[in-house]
């Protein structure tokens, strides 16, 4: 699990809500993905969902 936005570095901790990734989890923050990535990864031309939160423990 990247903990770190591949596109502008922003921090994505494992609990963080603000984390999207593709199928072959590139990982990306909620602006980039929202904004200049419009949804898709620039890697696999896949879709951006929200990365599953891992729960401490």
């Amino acid at each position: 699990m990247r903990s770190t936005c591949e596109r502008c570095e922003a921090a994505l901790p494992a609990s963080s809500g603000d984390a999207r990734i593709c199928s072959y989890e590139c990982t990306f923050c909620a602006t980039c993905t929202d904004g200049p990535l419009g949804g898709r990864c620039p890697n696999c031309g896949g879709d951006l969902q929200v990365r599953p939160q891992r729960v401490e423990g």
